[in-house]
């Protein structure tokens, strides 16, 4: 069998996933917190026919690609101005720490939280929010008319007292945290170990600005290119695997 016959099943293969990848970046293009993903490719192994010579460079015929890496592009994006206290945004490095049913701690960047019934501050799906202490931070209905959230995370009430301040974790490389759905992340091996006892605004961490949200980072026109090329990469491999079978067919054809 010709060898570009599956050097260009592999190229479909790989431009689908870069297809499924940008599919799933434009259908998150509104998503509050959400960061959009990338594929790279990288040259599968290649057959040598003839070894390097002192005076002759080796002859290696390529097998194809495959892919090399789906990225989470952590950069930070423009936020949505809300005027809602418990909208939050975080400026600069940083995830908000949420704890979800199953016990688990997870990591999120989007800040739309609200409270429940027992008045505790939860996101979307009911997580309960983290306070520096570890604890889901609670606002008493009963005595609490008015509160506010400073950028360092401190939540006051209308009299100045302080009801609890939100905690934030920071990672050697939030890149490598893992998706879980729902706007949330896992640690994972590759992300480190999180860094919690930290103050937002100090140093390099971010600070927590109240009344907006953070967008999505998704850019529509990036990915609407970047969907063309896919696809003229994956038409471009369906010709390999055409041209490969019109010679095959000649080859059963010189027998008639």
């Amino acid at each position: 069998m010709l060898r570009s016959l599956y050097s260009g099943v592999s190229g479909m293969k790989n431009f689908q996933t870069k297809l499924d990848t940008i599919g799933n970046n434009i259908a998150n293009v509104n998503t509050y917190g959400y960061k959009k993903s990338r594929v790279t490719f990288k040259d599968a192994i290649s057959q040598t026919l003839q070894g390097a010579t002192a005076r002759t460079s080796a002859q290696q015929v390529g097998l194809g690609s495959q892919i090399g890496s789906i990225d989470t592009i952590d950069t930070e994006t423009s936020f949505e101005s809300t005027g809602r206290t418990l909208d939050l945004a975080i400026s600069g490095d940083g995830y908000f720490r949420v704890r979800g049913n199953d016990g688990q701690i997870y990591y999120t960047r989007a800040g739309n939280f609200y409270l429940d019934s027992n008045g505790n501050i939860v996101n979307s799906d009911g997580y309960s929010v983290l306070g520096t202490n570890g604890n889901p931070i609670q606002i008493n209905s009963s005595t609490v008319s008015n509160f506010s959230i400073a950028s360092d995370g401190t939540i006051t009430d209308q009299n100045g007292a302080t009801i609890g301040t939100i905690s934030i974790a920071t990672f050697p490389n939030p890149a490598g945290l893992t998706r879980v759905g729902g706007n949330l992340f896992r640690q994972s091996i590759n992300s480190g170990n999180p860094n919690t006892n930290i103050t937002p605004g100090s140093g390099s961490n971010g600070t927590i600005e109240s009344g907006y949200l953070e967008m999505s980072n998704v850019d529509l026109s990036e990915e609407l290119t970047n969907m063309i090329v896919a696809e003229r990469g994956f038409q471009a491999n369906t010709r390999i695997i055409t041209t490969s079978d019109e010679i095959l067919q000649e080859l059963v054809n010189l027998k008639r």
